[in-house]
């Protein structure tokens, strides 16, 4: 790999970094632990800078130097001597856009929460891993061991190769703990969106810690004027990447969150931009309605809370949605889980399986029991789960929502067909849409986030989501939907165990 100057300086610092922890990236070596102090060193830079480029081949190499890397699905108790590497992320999403490029990453909750294997399948998963011999289990055929190690040996995840064999994740994991021991090296991705009791987690499980985030991005809900947790580092520890790499500079997308970066550029030249880019690249799309075939599984990123709702609501019209329930496909988006103490192991399990505030999922159909429905969880690697849920869906000038899953406990959805920007950050998805007619609003407020106008910062996150595609959506209209709502191109069966039987108890 051919580095930048900017990121030959990063790999660099690193490096001298982890020589001291007692991992030679120069040379793919362990050597002795000199370090004097536990140091945490964030990489920072705007979209294309080659963030994502350089911790893939941070991964490679400290793999390469004998570190072994912690995923989250099992962590065999033979590697808890050895070295070890996580790479993170704050969400599901976020995990996920980083696996399909090849980065072995997951979420910090699975991370900080452990799972407890049934003996059983600990003997499978120690085997599929290469720390024992093939084992012989009762309760599986030589057919289905062999459906396991084919599909290990492609995607290297245990689940996904358990659930191969006919398998569910409550079959072979009988709970979750938190995380005793403490881990060696954490990369993690989407920084800008930690807050800080999560950077404390973090500091605590990790001796060496490197983040990467996005300075343009938008600071955590709440966090005030602490802002993001890098901004906190010494300058030192600061590593900026400013060139925007050869594969992101014939990019449209890319040159235009780049161009808000110009203090001279106001809305309308922006928007002026935008449609040159569109009338130039195909990538870039203006258009006049919002797409509602395309909301079902990549929201409507907006700014103001009330066009979310209108937005959602006119949705659900124009897909004839029933007014007293949800249809097959309707996007959701989790809300938090509302749960007593004394079920905090349940909370625990919902966490680790990916049910964290902010995931995405998908309406499948209502459980086997009252108050559960079953959802494919967006961005995890066993998505489908039967859960005691809360679903909300606004309505415009209603100051209750209607509730059509209410279970007395469980997890609380919201509709997904719109988000705020704010909740998006971390995610991608090939196509985005983006309401324009609130861009304008926010830049008519004048208002300004860390010394930059509210408007470039919203816009910056906004069209970043975008991997593919740019929709700029100019007015307050929806097309008619070209196809009906259904689930048939969510990946595997959509059955699931019930995963929390506390629905209905006190």
């Amino acid at each position: 790999m051919e580095f930048s100057p900017d990121q030959k300086r990063a790999w660099d610092r690193i490096g001298a970094v982890l020589n001291a922890a007692g991992v030679d990236i120069a040379n793919g070596d362990l050597v002795p632990d000199i370090r004097s102090e536990q140091p945490t060193l964030a990489v920072v830079g705007k979209a294309g800078s080659g963030k994502t480029m350089l911790l893939a081949e941070l991964v490679k190499a400290i793999s390469a130097a004998g570190v072994e890397t912690v995923s989250g699905d099992y962590e065999s108790r033979k590697s808890r001597e050895k070295r070890s590497l996580a790479v993170l992320a704050p969400t599901n999403k976020a995990a996920s856009v980083l696996r399909g490029r090849g980065v072995p990453a997951t979420t910090i909750h699975r991370i900080l929460y452990t799972p407890i294997y049934e003996p059983e399948y600990e003997a499978i998963a120690e085997w599929l891993s290469g720390k024992a011999e093939r084992p012989d289990v009762e309760s599986m055929s030589d057919e289905a061991l062999d459906r396991a190690q084919a599909f290990y040996k492609l995607h290297s995840s245990i689940p996904g190769a358990l659930a191969s064999a006919g398998l569910r994740g409550s079959d072979f994991i009988k709970g979750w703990k938190r995380r005793d021991e403490p881990l060696d090296i954490g990369l993690i991705d989407e920084a800008s969106m930690l807050d800080a009791r999560q950077y404390e987690d973090l500091r605590e499980l990790f001796s060496t810690l490197i983040l990467f985030g996005d300075p343009a991005q938008l600071a955590p809900v709440g966090s005030g004027n602490e802002g993001m947790v890098f901004e906190s580092l010494p300058q030192d520890d600061r590593l900026s990447l400013a060139r925007v790499h050869r594969q992101a500079s014939d990019n449209p997308i890319i040159d235009l969150a780049h161009a808000l970066g110009d203090e001279n550029l106001d809305f309308h030249a922006f928007e002026d931009r935008i449609h040159e880019a569109a009338a130039k690249d195909d990538r870039v799309v203006v258009a006049r309605r919002v797409d509602p075939d395309a909301m079902a599984r990549a929201p409507v990123l907006v700014w103001r809370n009330d066009t979310r709702i209108r937005l959602i609501h006119a949705f659900r019209l124009a897909h004839n949605a029933p007014a007293d329930g949800l249809s097959p496909g309707e996007p959701l988006i989790c809300d938090g889980i509302e749960l007593p103490l004394k079920h905090r192991k349940r909370r625990m399990d919902l966490e680790a399986r990916g049910l964290v505030k902010g995931a995405q999922a998908v309406y499948v159909g209502p459980g086997t029991r009252p108050g559960f429905s079953r959802l494919f969880l967006i961005g995890t690697e066993d998505p489908q789960i039967s859960v005691a849920s809360i679903i909300q869906i606004e309505s415009p000038g209603e100051e209750e929502p209607f509730i059509p899953s209410a279970a007395r406990m469980g997890a609380v959805f919201l509709h997904g067909a719109a988000v705020t920007i704010h909740k998006a950050q971390g995610s991608q998805w090939p196509s985005v849409q983006l309401f324009a007619p609130d861009i304008i609003a926010a830049a008519r407020s004048g208002r300004n986030e860390a010394g930059l106008p509210l408007w470039k910062r919203l816009t910056y996150v906004a069209i970043t989501r975008a991997e593919e595609r740019l929709v700029w959506v100019t007015r307050y209209a929806m097309a008619r939907p070209s196809e009906k709502l259904g689930t048939a191109d969510l990946r595997r069966s959509t059955q699931a165990p019930d995963l929390m039987k506390v629905a209905n108890t006190e």
